[in-house]
């Protein structure tokens, strides 16, 4: 369904669809705002009319999570980008939240949207940021992200999303979330990481841990990959189906996300796949130095099990 007159708020919206999987696509953010299989919602939604409620869905770019106070060193030289968190004084998401990603092509399957971040504030690097949603033949959702720097200067770059998964009708605190990781990023009061220690006690999701016990805001790292080698992070219902993120070897962060506060649910759950972790800007860590005329891209996507019902998405899309 394409808007000849874009909605308020999440812009014009692109539906592709294959066999009974269907997603949505919003131009702002490029935002992932429906993805559904054999009926079963897969992902948060939120009002056509309503800015994504904690990010939900958006696409991360040029960096994910925060850059403390929004201040940063580019060869000896202090950069200032414009604060977007206010609450606790930090650049949040990279650069595009707020922008209108522009459609490039499209199929009944796939979708590609297209976003230009001009040098700012901050950020004097000129870049472009694309991405290609698709759906394989068993439904799987796959999400193709790049940045090409199309600016005169190497160019310090991350990618990452803000998917919030769901398993349907399933309350959200009832699900067993797993993520397969060995080591924890400890933060400050202020959510900026600060060290890292073993993914233990409370914080180890390894084996499996009720959603409705969690309350979460932290990025994992050392991840364990799967046997196709991706990694791969599951929410799993009480009756045995489930949801994951899965994301290629890029993306050796995971910044899981438990919320009390997304609108009308009691709990929901980002499961956000990225290259590198909040203030890479300032710590370096997982950044990438693009040089001009390059393109670093990273891959991810939804896979779900509905069990009996036929409706499977299966890992070869992976």
């Amino acid at each position: 369904m394409d808007l000849t007159e874009p909605v308020p708020a999440t812009g014009a919206q692109y539906e592709i669809s294959r066999g009974s999987a269907r997603a949505v696509i919003g131009s702002l953010g490029g935002a992932l705002r429906r993805y559904t299989l054999g009926g079963t919602d897969l992902v948060q939604t939120y009002p056509d009319s309503s800015i994504p409620p904690s990010a939900s869905g958006i696409l991360l770019a040029p960096w994910p999570n925060r850059v403390a106070d929004g201040r940063w060193t580019l060869a000896g030289e202090p950069q200032q980008l414009d604060i977007t968190e206010p609450s606790r004084g930090h650049a949040s998401h990279g650069l595009l939240r707020n922008t209108g990603y522009v459609l490039q092509d499209r199929e009944p399957g796939a979708v590609v949207l297209q976003a230009e971040i001009f040098p700012q504030h901050g950020y004097p690097f000129h870049l472009l940021h694309r991405a290609g949603y698709s759906l394989g033949e068993a439904g799987g959702l796959r999400v193709r992200q790049s940045l090409t720097n199309i600016g005169p200067a190497e160019a310090p770059v991350a990618l990452g999303a803000h998917p919030f998964l769901r398993l349907g009708d399933v309350p959200t605190e009832e699900l067993i979330l797993t993520v397969r990781a060995r080591t924890v990023l400890t933060v400050d009061e202020r959510l900026i990481p600060n060290g890292r220690r073993p993914a233990s006690g409370a914080a180890d999701l390894n084996h499996g841990t009720r959603v409705g016990d969690l309350e979460l805001d932290s990025a994992y790292t050392d991840l364990e990959p799967t046997g196709d080698g991706v990694y791969r992070h599951t929410l799993t219902a009480p009756d045995g189906r489930s949801v994951s993120l899965w994301s290629g070897p890029e993306c050796g962060y995971v910044h899981v996300f438990v919320t009390d506060k997304y609108p009308g649910h009691a709990r929901a759950v980002a499961l956000e796949p990225m290259t590198a972790p909040a203030n890479a800007l300032n710590s370096g860590e997982g950044l990438v130095w693009l040089e001009p005329g390059d393109t670093f891209t990273a891959e991810w996507g939804v896979h779900a099990d509905l069990g009996t019902d036929g409706h499977h998405s299966g890992n070869s899309e992976v």
